[in-house]
């Protein structure tokens, strides 16, 4: 039994070794793999990534290590913009300012032909661009960069969206979303058995990258024990502070309110040393090895998908979030193009009883007088009373909320709210946003439309109290140690659940073939040990993935305070 660490501070990067290989630095160490010519080199990647300066580095390396370059840009041959934007719309969204329909076309219908990349007699040839994979070659490799570059340059207007022409102006974050990702993400998952070396474009100049095998070796060992992604904390007209002064995250951010610390589309794990890392994809990890990460029966309902998240609200001061609703199953289905639907919980780790949340319709609500005044505050900037409609509750810390689908709720200031929730993470649908403004001077968006047709009339007055503020249940215990359920709903797939561990004891738990996440909401921090000999340490506010595959584990605390932690589990 591996003795258990003193406290350590919040770790921002946590990081995992690779296995029987390494993570090298630089574009001449990446040609290394380059050892005969002539061969056809396909670099694919996401339409972010930083082309012109990804040849260049990587032509130079070859020219200097004796090999003629060419080169054939792939993004020269996509499809017309018109005929890009005409296949990827919906008509259930038709001119939607802010949102798309999930796209699920393969990325080879982008293009309008794909030419033919035939060996030169000599040296290298270069076929890149998203996509390079789809053109014959002989090596493969994937530039990717991280999808918060990607999210960033197109915010600031610096980057379009796939397939988009110059002349078509600056990208949009709704085709990026919607259109963009999951497209790109497909092709990745289906290319990643064959591809040659991963390339981390952050530092474009100087890339680090891993050889394919060595990838895939490592992707195999994350699967079948405990692990972490790397957080990022976003920034938003309403955030705070605490991830700032108690985790030492962006302390020089404007602020700190969404803290990512799983969010399936879009996290990453870091592979490598402090001298070298690359940022893969999580949803890598899934798509490769979906029956351990996930359990047979949860890859059989929700294949590749990880449909759990787990992310933080910090409105420490900071400002109310919105109020605001998830779209119901079948909407969300047949209008967004999502299999399910984003019921959330609200676990409160910071709060207090002069903070609040904003949870379910009053008894009696006049839905028509709520919808009236919505409008007015949307179009005419009138300000209204949300609570003549929408409950409240005190914030008591370590309290859990339960939000299925289609209920009305949003996180008071004051708060640190870890969100427990299902994946899909973009379809947040407003009713009032308290008239706030962008850094453009802009107001936010509301989406009335979407929200009124989501809402759920039925849960009003007393059964919001009675049915989505539950007391806790006792699941099972031990010499120093209990496990309570916290929430569960007959229409929400998961449940959430807390494990206290007040004493010097190994906790005993088991995956049995599904997937655990955890995330240590009090006290020091714990210790994770697995049969198979894999330890993993976890501070305060960290999140830790286990795997179905992992099977029985102990939990223990370190330090001498009362360890509690917040597991999710589908059900």
């Amino acid at each position: 039994m591996t003795a258990v660490p003193a406290p350590r501070p919040y770790e921002a990067n946590p990081r995992y070794v690779p296995v029987e290989g390494t993570v090298v630095r630089g574009w001449q160490a990446a040609v290394d793999d380059i050892a005969g010519a002539p061969v056809v080199l396909a670099l694919d990647g996401p339409s972010a990534s930083h082309w012109d300066a990804a040849v260049a580095g990587l032509a130079e390396a070859l020219r200097g290590r004796g090999h003629a370059v060419t080169l054939l840009d792939l993004r020269e041959h996509f499809a017309p913009w018109e005929q890009i934007v005409k296949q990827t719309s919906s008509p259930e969204l038709a001119n939607d300012p802010h949102f798309e329909r999930l796209a699920t076309a393969p990325l080879r219908t982008f293009f309008a032909d794909l030419p033919m990349a035939r060996r030169p007699q000599e040296g290298v040839l270069i076929v890149y661009g998203p996509g390079a994979a789809l053109v014959r070659h002989d090596v493969l490799w994937y530039a990717d960069l991280p999808k918060r570059y990607a999210e960033a340059a197109v915010a600031a207007g610096t980057a379009g969206n796939l397939g988009q022409p110059a002349w078509a102006g600056a990208g949009t974050t709704k085709r990026l979303f919607y259109i963009d990702w999951p497209v790109l993400d497909a092709h990745r998952d289906t290319i990643a058995p064959t591809i040659d070396r991963w390339v981390d474009l952050q530092k474009p100049d100087e890339p680090a990258s891993i050889d394919g095998p060595t990838l895939r070796r490592t992707l195999a060992c994350l699967a079948r024990r405990p692990f972490r992604t790397r957080p990022t904390f976003n920034t938003t007209s309403w955030g705070g502070h605490w991830a700032q002064r108690t985790l030492g995250f962006n302390p020089e951010a404007r602020n700190t309110a969404l803290g990512y610390e799983l969010i399936a589309p879009e996290s990453g794990i870091l592979i490598g040393t402090v001298d070298a890392e690359v940022e893969v994809p999580f949803q890598l990890l899934v798509a490769m090895h979906p029956q351990a990460v996930l359990g047979e029966q949860v890859h059989a309902t929700f294949g590749t998908s990880f449909p759990i998240r787990f992310d933080y609200l910090d409105t420490v001061d900071g400002g109310n979030l919105s109020v605001h609703v998830h779209p119901q199953p079948e909407y969300m289905s047949k209008v967004f193009g999502w299999p399910y639907t984003q019921h959330e919980t609200y676990y409160i780790m910071i709060g207090g009883e002069n903070r609040k949340v904003f949870l379910g319709l009053r008894e009696g609500v006049n839905v028509e007088a709520f919808y009236e005044q919505a409008h007015a505050a949307h179009h005419y900037e009138k300000p209204f009373d949300i609570e003549e409609h929408v409950q409240t509750f005190p914030a008591e810390p370590h309290r859990l909320f339960v939000i299925p689908a289609g209920t009305p709720h949003g996180s008071g200031e004051g708060n640190v709210v870890l969100e427990v929730s299902a994946t899909p993470y973009l379809y947040s649908l407003r009713f009032y946003d308290w008239l706030r403004r962008d850094e453009e001077g802009t107001q936010r968006p509301v989406h009335l439309r979407h929200a009124f047709d989501n809402l759920n009339t039925a849960r009003t007055g007393r059964a919001v109290a009675d049915q989505l503020v539950q007391d806790p249940r006792t699941l099972r215990c031990g010499n120093g140690w209990y496990e309570e359920l916290l929430g569960s709903l007959p229409e929400m797939f998961f449940e959430v659940r807390r494990i206290v561990i007040d004493s010097n004891v190994a906790a005993p738990d088991d995956t049995h073939g599904r997937f655990h996440v955890l995330n240590v909401v009090d006290g020091d921090g714990v210790l994770i040990e697995t049969e198979s000999g894999h330890h993993h340490t976890l501070a305060y506010a960290e999140t830790l993935v286990v795997p179905a595959a992992v099977g029985h584990y102990t939990i223990r605390r370190a330090g001498d305070r009362k360890a509690q932690l917040v597991k999710a589990l589908v059900r």
